[in-house]
């Protein structure tokens, strides 16, 4: 559950051992304060393996009973991959682990010394101090079905962005060598044209068919949407093509090498989004979100990934927060600044909900009456990206009554929440 820096604040008592951590791939090193800044123990050095976090509980262990402390709280910048073992370690050991931003942890460090310099020991420092002042989050670490769709969800989005960048080599290879082939199949990846590709890959290979020849490989698949149009569509082609002929062994090897990637990351996407499918199915009320016309199983699957356990939150608002589309003003005295989000959050979340909202303008009719009142009302009319921000924010509201509470989805009170403008007397 989300906390007010006050309540961060408080959690810093006298009998509260600080302590701070400067992680790395290998060696991290620690400092320990107490509640009001003091050092109360040398720099401590321990390895990223069992040991070495054995050693590290123990040290702390040691300092809190030469201090006569009764709590330790150990925070740490979320430092790519590296604060995984250690976050799992002290929540077995019921340590409590806490994360400080990157960039407060840049713009206090000169507080001390009036240096810019970062290392292995003014880090832990910077980290500490910005603890005891409360300036920390509490990271959340999903369990249970979210922990699955996180990392699967993960993989996939990495999946797809791999899948994407041999598409995109395949395309730049059609290019350069048989340009004239898109204008016969649009979609190459379809069964009859990987066959064919498999087969005679370069327009001189097609050259050396006749159409007939071409029309009994597909024939041989009991392939029914080509024929022998398509085979004498795809001869003709070859024969007037401007490809680049030169290097035509390392050509066929390089369209070999990209289909077989292509295949094969195919056959992993499509794996994962069946696990995906499996997944979501364990989410309470699940089934009343994908009743909403334009929701699918991917949002639904990226929702849960990035925001986890609804029960964690207070309110909407906070989902909003996570997801950076909290405003971010810009005022100074009688300077009234244009207001933006903060995109402060999970990058993830914020996509995928601005990434929806788009085609449910489109296919939803209530979510279109929506984004046509926010563009046209005459008080403070948005703009089309600030109406989609809103609607965002309106969808995450949704989302959080159906998970909390097991509601149906009610289109009518949806358009009935717009504040219509009184007609002109």
């Amino acid at each position: 559950m989300s906390i007010t820096q006050n309540e961060k604040i408080s959690q810093v008592k006298e009998e509260t051992l600080v302590v701070g951590v400067d992680i790395s791939s290998e060696e991290h090193f620690a400092r320990v304060f107490d509640w009001r800044g003091k050092e109360v123990a040398k720099i401590f050095k321990f390895c990223s393996d069992k040991d070495g976090f054995a050693d590290f509980a123990g040290w702390m262990e040691k300092v809190k009973f030469q201090t006569g402390k009764t709590e330790i709280l150990v925070g740490a910048e979320p430092t790519a991959e590296y604060w995984f073992t250690l976050a799992e370690y002290l929540k077995a050991e019921k340590i409590k682990f806490v994360f400080v931003s990157p960039m407060h942890v840049k713009r206090t460090k000169e507080l001390d010394d009036n240096h810019p310099s970062k290392t292995d020991r003014k880090d832990p420092k910077t980290i500490a101090k910005l603890v005891i002042e409360g300036r920390y989050l509490e990271p959340y670490i999903p369990e249970d079905i979210y922990a699955e769709l996180r990392v699967m969800n993960n993989n996939r989005m990495r999946v797809q962005k791999e899948l994407n960048a041999i598409k995109n080599r395949i395309a730049r290879w059609f290019v350069i060598y048989f340009p004239e082939y898109r204008k016969v199949f649009a979609d190459w990846g379809c069964e009859s044209s990987m066959v064919l590709l498999q087969k005679a890959p370069l327009p001189c290979d097609i050259q050396r068919l006749d159409a007939e020849s071409i029309n009994q490989l597909w024939r041989e698949k009991k392939l029914r949407a080509v024929g022998m149009k398509r085979a004498k569509a795809i001869y003709d082609m070859a024969q007037i093509s401007v490809g680049v002929t030169r290097g035509e062994n390392a050509a066929r090897f390089e369209i070999k090498m990209w289909l077989e990637d292509y295949s094969r990351k195919s056959e992993q996407l499509q794996s994962i989004l069946a696990t995906l499918q499996t997944l979501i199915t364990q989410i309470p009320y699940v089934e009343k979100l994908l009743a909403i016309k334009g929701i699918g199983m991917l949002t639904v699957a990226s929702f849960a990934a990035e925001v986890g356990d609804l029960r964690r939150f207070r309110s909407p608002k906070q989902i909003q927060k996570l997801a950076g589309y909290a405003i971010r003003e810009n005022s100074s005295g009688k300077y009234k600044g244009r207001s933006a989000i903060s995109k402060r959050g999970r990058k993830r979340l914020r996509q995928a909900l601005f990434q929806v909202i788009m085609p449910m303008i489109r296919s939803n009719a209530e979510f279109r009456e929506l984004y046509r009142y926010y563009t046209t009302r005459g008080k403070n009319p948005l703009k089309g990206k600030q109406a989609v921000v809103a609607l965002a924010c309106k969808l995450i509201r949704i989302f959080w009554v159906i998970l909390k509470t097991g509601v149906d989805y009610n289109s009518a009170k949806l358009i009935a929440d717009i504040v219509r403008e009184r007609p002109a007397a």
